[in-house]
C-alpha cells in the first residue's frame, strides 16, 4: 500500500491493524461521533506506525549500517553473550531504542550469510533501559558479513514495555543483503548491534539513526590496520 506523495509504504504486518480501526471507526459512527473520530485518529497511527520509508543503502561493502530507527542509548565494549557464538573477544555493542513514533521496520546492517537466528523468551521491561538487552525477549540473527566465516556481526530485535511481537524474516543459510527488510517489532522497542571484533562505532549516544543509511562502523578501519594506523 502507498500513497500519491509520500514516501513510505505500509508494511503487510500493518494491514490488520489499518482495517480492524477502520471498521470499527465506521461502526461506531453511527452510535458516536467522538468514538469515532478517537478510533480514526488510531487507524491513522497505525499506518503511521507501520510506515515503510523509503532509504538509500550505502553500497560500500565494508560499511555497517543502522538495522533501525531510533536513538542510540549506549556504545559499549564487552564480552558478548556465549549463546551467541561469537567468541570471548570483547566487542563493541551499539544499542538503538525505537520509541512508538519510529519506523519499526528492521533491515539487515550488512550483506553476507545467515549463520544462526536465535530466539530468547524473556520479560518485557523498558527497551530504553539497558537491562532489556539482557533480560527482554529477543531474536539474534548472527550474520558472516560478506560471507566471511571469522568476520561475524550479530544484531537483535529486542521486545519492551509495549512490544510483544518479533517478527524475523530471514533463516539460517540465507544469503541477504545489506538494507533488505527483514522483519519489525510492535509497539517500541529495542535493537543492538554487535560489531566485528576491532570495528571501531563511528556514532554515540544520543544520537538519531535512520535504519539502512546511518552507518555505525566502517570494518576497514578496524583497530589495528594499514588503513587507521595511517590517519594522523
Amino acid at each position: 500500500m502507498s500513497f500519491v506523495g509520500v514516501n513510505f509504504s505500509i508494511h503487510k504486518e500493518g494491514f490488520r491493524f489499518i482495517a480492524i480501526g477502520a471498521l470499527a471507526t465506521i461502526v461506531f459512527s453511527c452510535f458516536s461521533s467522538t468514538l469515532a473520530w478517537i478510533l480514526f485518529v488510531l487507524t491513522l497511527f497505525c499506518a503511521f506506525f507501520f510506515r515503510n520509508p523509503k532509504r538509500t543503502v550505502p553500497n560500500d561493502r565494508n560499511l555497517i549500517v543502522a538495522p533501525a530507527d531510533g536513538t542510540v542509548v549506549a556504545v559499549s565494549l564487552e564480552t558478548p553473550p556465549a549463546e551467541l557464538g561469537l567468541g570471548e573477544e570483547q566487542r563493541y555493542r551499539v544499542s538503538i531504542f525505537l520509541s512508538i513514533f519510529n519506523a519499526h521496520i528492521n533491515r539487515l546492517p550488512v550483506a553476507g550469510k545467515v549463520k544462526n537466528v536465535i530466539y530468547q523468551p524473556g520479560s518485557f521491561l523498558n527497551a530504553a533501559l539497558d537491562k532489556a538487552s539482557v533480560f527482554n525477549e529477543k531474536n539474534t540473527i548472527v550474520m558472516e558479513m560478506n560471507g566471511e566465516p571469522d568476520n561475524l556481526v550479530a544484531f537483535s530485535q529486542i521486545a519492551g514495555l509495549i512490544a510483544r511481537r518479533i517478527v524475523c524474516e530471514v533463516h539460517e543459510g540465507q544469503t541477504v543483503n545489506k538494507g533488505e527488510i527483514f522483519g519489525l517489532i510492535r509497539f517500541g522497542s529495542r535493537s543492538d548491534v554487535w560489531l566485528p571484533v576491532g570495528a571501531i562505532p563511528q556514532v554515540c549516544v544520543g544520537q538519531t539513526m535512520i535504519g539502512g543509511e546511518t552507518v555505525l562502523s566502517d570494518v576497514s578501519l578496524k583497530k589495528g590496520t594499514l588503513r587507521e594506523s595511517s590517519v594522523i
